[in-house]
């Protein structure tokens, strides 16, 4: 009987907020066609875990990257919702086939990001979508609204009909929206694909994921790196332009030099450098004071360090 208390309240919460899972954390909708609506109780109770995280409990230093999206269609209604919560039938057809429930979002971040993804490596992949032009353009009109303090970090698009969209507030220290943010930029930009749907200029059952840039975002260089030059930063350069071989480092930036087209380095005290010493012990004079001076051509990526 409590549990089928605890499920009915959490139909209640669903209706106004449904929840998804997905690879970068918990995602809040509305206006979702019911297909995509979560189909097992392993969905919901996720839910208490992201509410913990918007008061303030989760022990995470930072925000996560954090979700909205949408689903344009019109056959959405709260009572399909909670039909599907109890459907066991419609379970089966979310379901991988490594037994892990799918929220039907396809997942964009199963491969190392790289630079102009339109994920987390930044910049925009239309993927030769037809109507890949007007959406991106809408999206960029909707973000003047935010103001000077908002940017476009990365965009997608892709043949199956999903708009990823990640955008890089910048006074944040580590460039992420807040939830409200999100979500205003979310209806905002749902509201114009909806006017332009319905007059045929582009399908009309598109859906919308908004997100922060990530955690651990790639840098571009040298443009970003000295806006993020409090934060350690996770290395991947060749000293030797000859010997091409690569190695990854956690760093602080010292300076960049644009005369030169260099920057300098210096190691981050961070636990991952404690190996360094050869005991697991924090770094010594020696190593603290050590410093690396590399080329841009010689910097191969670049991205934010979270320990």
């Amino acid at each position: 009987m409590a549990s089928g208390k605890f499920l009915r309240s959490l139909i209640h919460q669903a209706r106004r907020y449904p929840l998804y899972s997905s690879a970068r954390g918990s995602i809040f909708a509305s206006a979702v066609d019911a297909s995509r609506a979560p189909t097992s109780q392993k969905h919901l109770t996720s839910f208490s875990s992201h509410v913990m995280h918007s008061v303030g409990v989760s022990p995470c230093k930072i925000p996560p990257s954090v979700v909205w999206c949408h689903r344009f269609s019109t056959t959405f209604s709260s009572g399909n919702l909670e039909k599907d919560l109890y459907s066991q039938s419609e379970v089966d057809d979310d379901t991988e086939e490594d037994g892990e429930a799918s929220d039907g979002w396809e997942d964009d971040d199963e491969t190392e990001p790289e630079y102009g993804d339109g994920g987390a490596g930044g910049g925009v992949a239309l993927q030769n979508v037809p109507w890949g032009e007007r959406v991106l353009s809408v999206a960029r009109e909707v973000l003047l609204q935010l103001g000077d303090d908002m940017d476009l970090y990365a965009f997608k698009t892709t043949p199956r009909g999903y708009i990823y969209a990640r955008l890089d507030k910048l006074s944040n220290k580590y460039g992420c929206p807040d939830i409200d943010e999100l979500e205003k930029y979310n209806q905002e930009y749902k509201k114009k694909l909806d006017e332009i749907g319905e007059a045929g200029d582009i399908p009309n059952d598109l859906a919308l994921e908004v997100s922060s840039p990530g955690a651990e975002r790639l840098l571009k260089v040298p443009d970003d790196l000295d806006r993020f030059k409090e934060l350690p930063m996770r290395v991947c350069y060749v000293e030797e332009e000859s010997k091409c071989v690569e190695k990854e480092s956690i760093f602080l930036l010292e300076n960049v030099d644009t005369k030169s087209g260099t920057c300098e380095w210096k190691l981050a005290d961070v636990k991952a450098n404690n190996n360094l010493t050869g005991k697991g012990r924090p770094l010594s004079r020696k190593l603290k004071d050590w410093r690396l001076k590399l080329p841009y051509a010689m910097i191969k990526k670049v991205s934010l360090y979270i320990e």
